[in-house]
């Protein structure tokens, strides 16, 4: 593995014990949102292996809630909360899981409101470290630490190259990228990490593909 810092290896600036169990906490919980875009009504998180054993004393609960508010691991607000949510009206529940995950701390967050639903599963893999696995039943692997697009897509040949058509257009440079899909000939998600933030008129123009369902980004 390779470090881009010193903070890679002694975990980033944050609130709670541990860099695994809450900086990478409130990390999966800032993901759920940003790719949500907005403040759920409702959260329910399952968690699996250490991190169901332990959430409470190290902070793993207050974390990833904190991130669902959009709190950077640093923000003293973290500690409240459960409380804030409650009070933003915010339905909140945990449950703890007998199943052994492939991961010992992993998060299962799936979240909503009167619009829609999401779920996606997380996993901190230590100093701050995360690892989206799954979003909406996809496949992936989306570190959360790079700005990235996220293209769900007509399951068909031409579609990859007209997303990186429009991509060299404007000169992104693509960093990561993988393609999962549930059933052949059916829908599909491009999972791009790149190396600047996107524009707005860079999405819009790749929503206006033929092919394309719909488009999220994840900013840095």
């Amino acid at each position: 593995m390779k470090y881009r810092s010193v903070f890679d290896i002694i975990g980033p600036v944050m609130i709670g014990p541990s860099s695994s169990h809450t900086a990478g906490a409130a990390r999966i919980g800032r993901v759920a949102r940003n790719l949500f875009e907005r403040q759920p009504s409702w959260v329910n998180i399952h968690l699996y292996g250490s991190f169901a054993e332990t959430y409470k004393g190290h902070g793993t609960d207050v974390a990833i809630i904190g991130g669902i508010l959009d709190f950077d691991t640093f923000d003293e607000r973290i500690k409240e909360s459960l409380q804030l949510a409650k009070d933003n009206g915010i339905e909140v529940q945990f449950f703890t899981e007998e199943a052994i995950p492939e991961h010992p701390n992993t998060a299962r967050i799936h979240l909503g409101d009167d619009k829609g639903e999401m779920e996606l599963v997380g996993i901190s893999i230590g100093g701050g470290k995360i690892e989206i696995t799954e979003l909406n039943g996809f496949q992936l692997k989306l570190s959360g630490h790079h700005p990235a697009i996220l293209v769900v897509h007509n399951d068909r040949f031409g579609a990859i190259a007209k997303v990186a058509n429009v991509l060299a257009k404007y000169e992104i440079n693509i960093g990561h990228m993988e393609v999962s899909r549930k059933e052949k000939g059916k829908l599909a998600l491009m999972t791009i990490e790149v190396d600047q933030n996107i524009e707005k008129y860079v999405l819009q123009e790749l929503e206006a593909l033929d092919c394309i369902e719909k488009v999220t980004t994840i900013v840095e």
